[in-house]
């Protein structure tokens, strides 16, 4: 028999230890964290928090990817395949729809506290400097000759929640659903762009100067004005939406990847004294009435009311309201 030669020998030692399991220690577990529009900054803050608490407790080193676009449209590419470990979304709706695939526990919302939402946003106005059209609230974005910006509802959840909140204000004042229906017509055909996120839309008014009002979060309208100072102006309307930031497990995905500890863990982070500051950091609005009051100065009063209030919850909106053929389908075909 032929000696192996020493470059042999070598090689068959690297192909023997390559195929031998990592250690726990060794081996990184990476989190995909499928996420909507507007929360780049906000969780570009939480994951290295989180990575480096984890590693404190743990000893273990863990990476994290985001994917960012408009809620509903990556809601459908979690459906279609893109394999999140967790999904952080801006309204419930999106992750009842994980639930029915299969991909997320049908109880999500009881998973964690507060609907399993840690932060929660409501829709303002943000206008230019000096507010030149004088825009007050909801009936002022129906005016002739006023531009609205706002992303499409059918892909973006702030498109969705701006939609409710014209809609629901009528309600609140004693109006019915003609009369609501007869005001976010009017509003939407003051849209000139119909961008498929938040973060589009805000571009399109901001750096594209495109627009009189861009109808938003209220937290990324305060992220607006942080960055570009004085060339806009928020403007809270009398009566708003809440709207919840829902977060959940994909069951399906961590249990075949064996993340579901890590994935927890990174949900409950943002529960967490750290994730909840963070948050108000980011002018979201946190379930800690310690960091409530600590970040009191970021946060206006004003009326709130839910979709389950108005609108029967997210199922019957959805259904009435956006699915294809629904109100805005015909809102939107008659502009």
């Amino acid at each position: 028999m032929t000696p192996t030669s020493p470059v042999r020998r070598i090689l068959l030692s690297l192909a023997l230890f390559s195929a031998l399991p990592l250690s726990a220690s060794a081996a990184n577990t990476e989190l995909l964290n499928v996420s909507y529009d507007v929360a780049r900054e906000l969780y570009k803050d939480i994951n290295p928090a989180f990575i480096a608490a984890w590693k404190q407790q743990t000893g273990q080193t863990i990476s994290i990817k985001q994917s960012h676009g408009g809620s509903s449209k990556q809601a459908r590419a979690v459906a279609d395949g893109l394999e999140a470990s967790i999904v952080t979304m801006n309204q419930a709706n999106d992750i009842d729809m994980l639930a029915e695939r299969g991909l997320v526990a049908k109880d999500w919302a009881r998973k964690f506290p507060n609907n399993a939402a840690p932060y929660y946003s409501t829709m303002v106005y943000l206008v230019r400097k000096g507010n030149p059209k004088g825009i007050r609230n909801w009936e002022d974005l129906a005016r002739p000759g006023v531009q609205v910006i706002i992303p499409n509802p059918k892909t973006a959840g702030n498109g969705r929640y701006t939609y409710l909140a014209a809609w629901g204000s009528v309600l609140k004042k004693g109006g019915n659903d003609a009369q609501a229906r007869a005001l976010v017509g009017r509003i939407f055909k003051n849209v000139p762009i119909l961008d498929a996120g938040g973060r589009a839309a805000t571009t399109t008014f901001t750096q594209r100067q495109i627009g009189d009002v861009l109808v938003t979060f209220e937290n990324e309208v305060s992220m607006v004005r942080k960055e570009f100072g004085d060339n806009f102006e928020v403007v809270y309307p009398t009566v708003s939406i809440l709207a919840e930031s829902p977060v959940a497990v994909v069951d399906k995905v961590v249990d075949r990847r064996k993340q579901r500890k890590e994935a927890t863990a990174y949900l409950n982070f943002l529960y967490s004294p750290q994730g909840q500051e963070i948050g108000a950091k980011h002018f979201l609005r946190v379930r800690s009435d310690a960091v409530m009051k600590k970040y009191a100065a970021n946060y206006k009063p004003i009326q709130l009311f839910t979709v389950d209030e108005l609108f029967g919850g997210w199922s019957k909106a959805q259904d009435r309201h956006f699915d294809d053929g629904g109100e805005f389908d015909k809102i939107y075909q008659s502009k």
